[in-house]
């Protein structure tokens, strides 16, 4: 199935996200969990926090935030993914974890891009 413009734009900004958090000591641990109510972008681990990222990626200026985008729907989608990925990949309950909002600004004029992180959203 072809991808649309706004979903090449979404991967460019997962890649890069990636990238930002192996440059700054996470470790990748999956990306794109996917299940039917919800997907988690990218689950990376640093100081013994597991951290949930969703990427929020933008290629022009709006004048909105992206982070603006992770409405109460999205969080809702989100925790129930979250829930489901640690009881199904078995992480013990006292693993401590946080949600973590990435927005990513593409420039591809300038092929550079430019990253804000949230940190540990409320659910």
């Amino acid at each position: 199935m072809p991808q649309t413009q706004k979903q090449k734009i979404g991967e460019i900004g997962e890649s890069v996200a990636c990238e930002f958090l192996m440059k700054h000591n996470f470790l990748i641990k999956d990306r794109n969990y996917r299940k039917k109510w919800g997907e988690i972008d990218i689950v990376a681990g640093k100081d013994k926090i597991l951290h949930f990222i969703e990427v929020k990626t933008v290629s022009r200026i709006t004048e909105h935030q992206p982070e603006e985008n992770v409405h109460l729907w999205k969080q809702k989608r989100l925790a129930r993914a979250i829930r489901t990925y640690l009881l199904e990949k078995k992480i013990p309950e006292e693993t401590e974890w946080q949600l973590d909002v990435m927005a990513i600004f593409l420039d591809f004029k300038t092929r550079r891009a430019k990253v804000r992180i949230t940190e540990n959203i409320i659910l």
